[in-house]
Parts: C-alpha cells; structure tokens; sequence
C-alpha cells in the first residue's frame, strides 16, 4: 500500500474516533484532520481550505438566511399551525405529517432547502405541542434525503447521473424513472418514524429555560379568540362599556377587523359585528363571556390568534422610572393604551398587586406594569424617559407584510437550481434579495448562520480531494469490482450498495456518484447486468447518508436538535439497513 494512503487511513481513523468519543467539539476536529492533511502533504494549503469556498459551504450558510427569512415574516409560525390543526398534538401523526410533507418537497427542491424551511416550523411545534424537538428534527431530516430519491431533480447524485449516462452514450432517465423506488423508500422512512421512531430516535431531555414573564406572573393562559356577531349585546358598544376586565376577568389584547389588526385597542375603540377579539384569560372565565355575550369562538381557525402567536408578540415587565412625567398619574389620565400601544395586565405597587381595575390608580416611582404588546413597540421603550423595560424580550419582531416576498424569493432562489446555475450561486442570490428587500438586516443574516456546521462540512470536504490525490478511492472502487466479478446480480447490487454507502460517508455524495458509474459500467457488461440499472443504484445509494452528519441536512439539524455522533449511529444505522434492502429489491425487479 502507497505510504500516502496509509497516512490517510490514519488520519481518518483518528477522526472517527473523536467524532464518536465527542469529547471535542466536531468543528474543531475536522479542522484539525483537514491541518493534518496538509501538514502530511495529502493535499495542497489551498486544497485544505477549498472547502470552505465549496458550493456545499455555500448553499448551506445561504440558505439558513433564506430560512430565517421565511421565519421572520411569520410563515413558518402559520405553517406549524397549520399542521397541528391536521395532526393535532399527537406525536406520531405529527411526525408523519411533517416528514412526508418535507419528503415530497424535497424530492422537487434541494434536500437542504426543504429541511431549512421546516427547521423554523418545527422548534415552533416542539413549542406549541410540548413535544421534545430532538423527536421531531431527526425524523424530518431523514425525510428530506429521502425524498432526494423520489424525482430525478430531486438531488445532486440523481441530476449527475443523466449526464454520466450521456457521455457513455447511454439513455438517461426520465423525470419520474426513480419514483417507483424512491416513494417505496419515503414511504417506508415515514412508517418506521411513525411506529418505532420511540425507539431509535434519541430522546433528548430539553433544556430548562428560565421562567417567561406570564409563568412569573401566573398569567400563562393561552390567548383564546372569538368572533362578535351581529346578534351579540356587545354590538355598538365601546371597549369601556364591555367591561371585559371588571365583568369577565378578561384582558382584551387586540381586535381584528378584515386585515387590520389594533393591538391595545383604546376604551373608546367602538365593537363590530365581524370583528375578531382576542383576550387573555383563564378558559373558565372565557366560556363564561361566551354564554353571556353570544360570541363564537374561533379556536384554531382563528386567524388574529395565528398572528398573535407567531413571536413577533409578547409580555414584558416595565418600572416606572424615577422622576417620570407619569408620576401620580393614573392609566387612564396620560390614554396608556394610546400612548403606548400596550395592553396593561398587571400592575404591581407597594408590596400590592393588581389585577382588575387599576386604571385609576396613581403611577409612582418604581412600580411595575406587566403588558402586552409587539416586541417591536417594548423595544422601543428600552430608552423611554418614562418607563424601563427590565425583562429582555422574549421574541422577535415579525415583519408580516414581507412574508409574500419572501416566499417569492425563496421560490425564486430554488428555480434557479432548475436553469444548470450552480445551487450555491442560486441559494446566495436569494439570501442578498433578501437583505435588499429589507426583509433581513445584514446583521441578522450573520446571525443566521449556523457557523458550527458550515465549519463542520468545510472541514470534511477536503478528505474527498486527499481521497482522489492519493488514489485511495479510485484503489477501494477498482478492487470491488475485480472482486465481484462473475458475481450473481443479487450480490452485486447489495455490494455496490453498501459500498457506495460508505463512500459517500467520507467523500461527498455526488463525488461517489460521479467515481463509481464509470466503474459499474464497466463491472455490468462481465456479470450481464443492466448497466443503467446499477449506475442508478449507485446515485440512490450515495444518498443513503443516515449514520453520519457529514450529509448537510444531518449537519443543518445537528446542533439545533443536540444530538451527538452517536445518536446518528444508532438511529441512522436502522435507516441505512432499511434503505439497502428496499431499492436493491425494487431496483432488481423493476429495472
């Protein structure tokens, strides 16, 4: 064996070793292999950090920004509510419902790009359901690579492969030649998340995060939403007439009026038949206001509460500042709702708290005002003369109005995949529009990025050069196929599968696509084999990519879900034996 590959071997051995231990940070250590490397002169300096500059770098920093963008405008709240008004809170028909819907999607668009934009809607159904977002995450990344396999658009490899099969004169496929093996594996993936993901999947215990203003205060009550009608007593009346505070115990947080939504609404705010109300309060005081007032409720078609609940809303404590010109006035003296455009839910003075009508009680120095409002307007009083915003604010602005563009561009950034324009230059087209658009700042694109992963997978692309210079995988693909020559067909494919498996474990998938084709088909005219149909084993394999996060989904999900090398070992080692036996079978026999 060549002094280079050995060198290799042992690099790669020691990597393995503390990915598996993790003992020490991921990032760092495929830094640290990817020195190696260059210091034992496998690659070039510039080789060693070519990853970084690599289209998988790239599309993966671009498209978290897309998908923050997508957050940002609350579309993936609006998304996450609407699959729970499918599935519900049940864990496993959530899980099934997100993982065939991301895997349909991903089998039309590039596998990260469908996990990016669900990444946001599932921390936000994790929240929403009290499900555990490490039981949600792994499965919808899994689905997303399945998915890759459903079309021949619908990954790298696949997309690769016609191309190879041209340039050996071959016929490449048609769009849909790969879904009679793809949607078995899709549909086999969601299956074994649905009834044994409890299981394999790493349960997670979720960090205990610091008490929320309405747990300090005991004021965590779901928002609840009712229509008024024109029947209802309430018609024609104003907010201080309703007395919705005195007679029910309820806060009213906003009202709803075709599009318009008013936060805080004045006591002089006059009630419509059709208008949408929101309120705070306990379930038992809000059926009491409904049997008296005769309005419906909405529940989960409740469009103000989908808004209210996207994060761009929230409860906050205020102080009053030391010589505030608000001083021994009263709420309703200096119009707090008007002035502010926050809604009062507790006022706390002197040892004494208030919970009903404290509208009329003078202000002094140092009291406090738990509220209601957007984040964007309790920012704002960060730095107001009269009032100090103690608590750090538990969400982010949402920026409604963007969210149609913001979809357009992602869509837009994807199609561009479609025109042979390269998906990294595609992706960060998208992630500029959607800094010029204004729908992110350049500072929250930064933010956006996960840098962890994006070290990660720069780290690791090198191996795939250091691999091809020292000829290590073009010895490992040769050496297969002398050994499997005259082999049965049956044992060919499972081979080629497993191998593939491998390669595309440590090198990229589309590497492993574009090394091994012209090797099968070669390998297919000595055991009288359809050389088309294992060159397309090949593709389909080298995105069976499950027991490691070298793939850019795993990598993309990783750190947002906590797991460890391990966790992908065990749930991923389940997958990848699920994944062999199903498109060597469905290949066999339907190609």
């Amino acid at each position: 064996m060549d002094n280079s590959i050995l060198l290799l071997s042992m690099v790669i051995a020691a990597m393995l070793v503390l990915f598996i231990s993790n003992r020490i940070r991921l990032d760092l250590v495929a830094i640290v292999a990817c020195l190696a490397l260059a210091w034992l002169s496998l690659i070039s300096p510039l080789e060693a950090i070519s990853g970084f500059a690599s289209n998988a770098v790239v599309a993966m920093a671009s498209v978290m920004i897309l998908g923050y963008g997508i957050e940002r405008t609350g579309v993936t709240s609006r998304l996450a509510s609407t699959i729970i008004k499918y599935a519900g809170t049940n864990e496993k028909r959530i899980i099934s419902t997100v993982s065939m819907t991301v895997g349909l999607l991903s089998s039309v668009m590039q596998n990260i790009g469908a996990a990016a934009l669900f990444l946001p809607a599932i921390r936000r159904i994790g929240q929403q359901t009290s499900i555990p977002t490490s039981h949600l995450m792994m499965p919808m990344g899994f689905a997303a690579i399945l998915g890759g396999t459903v079309t021949m658009i619908g990954s790298g490899p696949l997309i690769v492969l016609n191309d190879l099969l041209r340039q050996n004169g071959m016929e490449p496929f048609s769009m849909f030649a790969v879904t009679p093996v793809g949607l078995p594996l899709l549909i086999a993936g969601v299956a074994l998340f649905a009834l044994a993901g409890s299981r394999i999947f790493p349960n997670k215990k979720e960090k205990k995060c610091q008490l929320t203003v309405a747990e300090i205060w005991g004021i965590d009550y779901a928002i609840k939403t009712c229509i008024l009608p024109r029947s209802s007593n309430l018609s024609g009346k104003t907010r201080e007439e309703a007395s919705f505070k005195i007679k029910y115990d309820l806060n009213l947080l906003a009202i709803r009026k075709n599009t318009e939504v008013t936060v805080a609404p004045s006591r002089y705010a006059r009630l419509e038949s059709g208008q949408e109300l929101a309120f705070l309060g306990s379930k038992e005081d809000f059926n009491d206001f409904i049997s008296a007032s005769g309005c419906v409720p909405t529940e989960n078609r409740s469009r103000l509460k989908s808004i209210l609940d996207s994060g761009g809303f929230g409860l906050a404590e205020l102080i009053v500042r030391p010589k505030a010109s608000i001083i021994d006035k009263t709420l309703r003296e200096i119009g707090f709702r008007q002035k502010f455009s926050i809604e009062p839910i507790v006022h706390y003075s002197k040892m004494r708290e208030s919970r009903s009508d404290f509208y009329d009680t003078p202000l002094a120095a140092g009291d406090t005002i738990i509220a209601f409002g957007s984040w964007d307007t309790l920012r704002l009083l960060a730095s107001h003369q009269d009032l100090l915003l103690l608590t750090h604010p538990e969400g982010e602005e949402i920026r409604y109005k963007k969210g149609p563009l913001a979809v357009m561009i992602f869509i837009a950034s994807l199609a561009l995949t479609f025109t042979g324009m390269p998906i990294s230059i595609a992706l960060l087209t998208g992630a500029v529009a959607m800094i010029l658009a204004e729908i992110l700042t350049p500072d929250e694109a930064y933010h956006a990025i996960d840098w962890k992963s994006v070290i990660l997978i720069g780290g690791l692309i090198p191996f795939g050069i250091a691999m091809e210079n020292t000829g290590a995988s073009r010895l490992i693909a040769s050496s297969f196929v002398d050994l499997l020559a005259g082999a049965h067909p049956i044992a060919v494919m499972l081979s080629l599968a497993i191998l593939t498996t491998a390669l595309s474990l440590i090198i990229s998938n589309v590497a492993a696509t574009v090394l091994l084709v012209p090797l099968v088909l070669l390998l297919s005219a000595g055991i009288g084999a359809d050389p088309r149909a294992l060159a397309l084993l090949v593709a389909v394999s080298s995105q069976n990519s499950f027991i490691l996060p070298t793939h850019q989904v795993n990598a993309l999900l990783m750190d947002p879900g906590g797991y460890t090398i391990r966790d992908y070992l065990k749930a991923g080692g389940v997958m990848t034996v699920l994944f062999i036996c199903i498109e060597t079978t469905f290949i066999y026999l339907l190609i």
